[in-house]
């Protein structure tokens, strides 16, 4: 039987919709509701506590709304309350984390450049994951708040794009990376000029498609899956619903997209 109840997805802001594109592309028959946690942005900023307190409160929403799962879908809000959330709830919730593990098995400089935010570089979660599955690869953290930043903007490509880049990717070639790991949700939005800028030789790794992968594992031994028609997302945002609206359409080509402001 279906369970047409749906997945919720959250993050401070946009660089979740990436994984929400891989959930919808890889679970076409899923309702999804995404919230965009703006007011409460950056998540990166926030103590540990603040951080665990902000996301229970944002999953206790989704959860009001009937949510079967929930998709945390931000690398900092994963590494630092993934296991807070998953000791208070009942419902199955799923991270994002930069792929260091894969991206040790793929290397052959052994030499790996992870793209970060600063919350996400320095924390101890990451470290250990790191020290469990790096087996002697070298480990380049580059934060990198800039490219956050255009992502936010809406910018994606252009002379500008190009050169930051080129700035925050140069250093990780320079060191010899062959292996870039993007460990930020904004960054799959500029995939296609880092590609440019790393050249043939350097493998881009988005955790995303594994995410919404492990997202159909858990819902198939729960037999939670829903095999109804596809339907489009609704959006749920703390903060701007015009401004939300814009960067939707051009970040998804989404501009006539449901979305309600709340007050979580």
């Amino acid at each position: 039987m279906s369970d047409r109840r749906p997945i919720g997805v959250f993050d401070s802001g946009l660089g979740g919709l990436t994984v929400l594109r891989e959930v919808v592309s890889q679970l076409p028959g899923e309702q999804c509701l995404y919230v965009a946690d703006e007011r409460e942005a950056p998540y990166g900023t926030k103590t540990v506590e603040a951080l665990r307190a902000r996301t229970e409160q944002v999953a206790n929403f989704l959860l009001a709304h009937d949510a079967k799962a929930i998709v945390v879908a931000c690398n900092t809000a994963s590494l630092t309350a993934l296991a807070h959330l998953r000791s208070i709830f009942t419902v199955p919730f799923i991270g994002i984390v930069p792929a260091v593990k894969l991206a040790a098995t793929l290397t052959h400089t052994g030499k790996v450049g992870v793209l970060v935010t600063s919350a996400t570089a320095h924390s101890e979660s990451l470290a250990q994951l790191i020290n469990s599955y790096a087996h002697g690869t070298q480990m380049i953290m580059h934060e990198c708040p800039e490219l956050v930043t255009l992502v936010e903007q809406g910018m994606l490509i252009g002379p500008l794009v190009e050169d930051s880049v080129r700035l925050e990717v140069g250093p990780l070639l320079t060191q010899g990376a062959d292996i870039l790991v993007l460990g930020c949700t904004h960054l799959p939005f500029l995939t296609e000029v880092i590609g440019r800028v790393c050249g043939p030789h350097v493998q881009l790794i988005d955790p995303a498609a594994a995410v919404a992968r492990q997202l159909r594992r858990v819902l198939e031994e729960h037999d939670l899956l829903n095999s109804g028609k596809k339907q489009p997302p609704a959006y749920f945002t703390t903060g701007d619903v015009e401004e939300f609206r814009l960067r939707l359409g051009q970040l998804m080509g989404e501009p006539n997209a449901n979305i309600q402001a709340i007050d979580v």
